[in-house]
């Protein structure tokens, strides 16, 4: 099969090849920024001094890949529930709750351990 350019010189080619990069590429970026600014991301929201504290701390203890946020408020119902904000940030520590429940997690939250559904937690 021909391609539409076969019969161009070499340096045409790569030519046109590049502007039509060059345009999808324009094209990319234009749609990051308004996908960027038409939706709000869902939850990171600033965090307040004490809270940045916390997860320097956390990191420092677990490591960036164990960092969590809180997607909607959790209120503690069982023992070792911890009761959390939405966008607060916790470390996962076992992704399983002591009878193997994969959909309770245990996490601690910079100081309180505890349990919370797997559900309201997004990698941070």
């Amino acid at each position: 099969p021909q391609m539409p350019h076969g019969h161009m010189p070499l340096p045409s080619f790569w030519k046109v090849v590049e502007d039509t990069l060059q345009q999808s590429n324009a094209q990319l970026r234009t749609f990051c920024q308004t996908f960027e600014t038409v939706t709000p991301s869902p939850v990171t929201q600033p965090l307040n001094p004490a809270e940045e504290r916390k997860v320097l701390s956390l990191v420092s203890k677990h490591g960036p890949d164990k960092l969590y946020q809180v997607t909607s408020n959790i209120s503690g119902s069982k023992d070792l529930d911890l009761t959390l904000l939405r966008g607060q940030i916790v470390a996962l520590l076992q992704s399983a709750d002591t009878k193997g429940n994969t959909s309770r997690w245990l996490v601690d939250a910079g100081g309180p351990r505890g349990f919370v559904p797997a559900a309201k937690l997004q990698p941070y």
